[in-house]
């Protein structure tokens, strides 16, 4: 059966050539309401800048994110944007194809190099996160490497603890909106206001945001000329506004007060902050409280994620947690190169004197990442309580899940399996939601 509820296959497994045991129903996503409807869209923008139609557009939907509404009836059994929907389908191998894999490469993904370093620029160091590696990597870009532009997401001016697209063309914007930002963004819908610029562009995003990307430069010959670079930052999901509004109440800040809201920079790792006129109102929290308090507003795809280390790029980025001692270190990265393209580029922001990196080994990526990497090796049980009760997921190729999971002993495995089982009952995730036309258009 096919339609816009999406397809079911009904598949018969048999013991010793006799009667079926049991049947396995398993949805697949085939069309872009799909994915909203049953709570896997993550809000990348992809679909807003791909539909030839120019029928879908973004929303902010504060308890969720950015979110599609599709305004051409069409879009309810079309099939064509749901091939570069990431929370449709992932591709492991897109970048880095089918290679031969080490046994860190089955956790992380394959990489040509790994490195710790930061921005050589003390000032942007301070003033980003994890050493400001991105920032310098995006300033040398734009200043040595003859880049147009650089496309990202940064704070929202009118509404501060919100983000907007941006595509940052000199150093201010740059450092204008330097520094993680745990709330929602779309920034591959800023890709409309690039594809028929001049200039090449440097693309940064989540993971996510960084595998439709990919797929886009494989299918789109405007985007494979215009983004000369990928790079993305480990991630852990994305809260909804709603958790940066509630940690704003827990605080006790008016949000009618703020100017600006910072999660993290300015010292490794930073703390939480609202201000005004460049002064904190209220009191500020940890990164350790401030995070831990927002996990729980991530949306259901961001808890079914393969790639919190950023495969699908040309270079991935994140916290050097292995080097942190809590004694004023001024942040380090991780980066991991994953393309020829990202080791080149790299290598040249080195000998320009934008960033100073050292080499170092798969251990400080299992060592530094050990929460991710946990997390990652739950994700074929999860995946597999979702299918047992018939709720569609993503398909995820090459990321070596099961192999992952192999790792975990088996009660470990039961209790994923048993646990996940049943909070899909108690949040009701087993159900689609209905017309995300109608839920996301009010």
């Amino acid at each position: 059966m096919c339609s816009a509820t999406g397809s079911i296959r009904v598949k018969a497994i048999e013991v010793s050539g006799r009667v079926p045991v049991f049947v396995a129903l398993r949805r697949r996503l085939t069309t872009l309401p799909d994915v909203v409807d049953w709570g896997l869209c993550i809000g990348c923008g992809a679909c807003a800048y791909a539909c030839k139609r120019g029928a879908v557009r973004m929303v902010h939907v504060e308890t969720e994110g950015y979110r599609p509404v599709f305004d051409d009836p069409r879009c309810l059994t079309c099939t064509e944007c749901v091939e570069i929907c990431p929370g449709a389908h992932v591709n492991a191998n897109l970048e880095i194809g089918d290679t031969k894999q080490t046994e860190a490469d089955h956790e992380f993904g394959p990489v040509l190099e790994i490195w710790e370093g930061w921005a050589s620029d003390p000032a942007v160091r301070y003033k980003a996160s994890s050493g400001g590696l991105l920032s310098a990597l995006s300033l040398y870009c734009l200043e040595a490497a003859g880049f147009a532009g650089v496309v990202h997401a940064g704070m929202d001016p009118a509404t501060p603890w919100q983000n907007s697209n941006h595509v940052s063309r000199d150093r201010q914007g740059i450092l204008a909106r330097a520094g993680s930002r745990y709330a929602p963004s779309a920034p591959c819908a800023a890709l409309s206001g690039i594809a028929d610029a001049d200039g090449q562009y440097m693309f940064v995003g989540k993971p996510c945001d960084a595998a439709a990307v990919s797929e886009l430069r494989r299918r789109d010959q405007r985007i494979r000329d215009k983004i000369a670079l990928v790079a993305t930052f480990f991630c852990a999901g994305t809260p909804s506004t709603r958790g940066t509004l509630d940690l704003l109440s827990h605080l006790g800040v008016d949000r009618a007060e703020i100017d600006q809201v910072h999660y993290r920079g300015e010292g490794w790792p930073g703390r939480f902050r609202a201000l005004r006129n460049g002064q904190p109102l209220g009191s500020t929290l940890s990164y350790e409280e401030s995070w831990g308090r927002l996990t729980g507003y991530r949306p259901l795809r961001c808890n079914l994620c393969p790639d919190g280390l950023g495969r699908v790029a040309d270079i991935a980025c994140g916290d050097a947690w292995e080097e942190y001692d809590g004694k004023g270190d001024p942040g380090r990265s991780l980066i991991l190169v994953r393309t020829e393209r990202g080791r080149e580029v790299l290598e040249q922001a080195r000998r320009a004197g934008y960033v100073s990196i050292k080499r170092v080994g798969s251990d400080h990526v299992m060592r530094a990442q050990k929460n991710l990497l946990a997390r990652r090796r739950t994700l074929f049980g999860r995946l597999l309580a979702f299918r047992l009760l018939g709720v569609p997921t993503p398909e995820y190729k090459g990321f070596s899940l099961f192999r992952s999971w192999l790792r975990l002993g088996p009660i470990a495995q039961a209790q994923i399996v048993l646990g996940t089982l049943r909070r899909v009952l108690r949040r009701g995730w087993y159900r689609r939601r209905g017309s995300a036309n109608v839920a996301l258009a009010k």
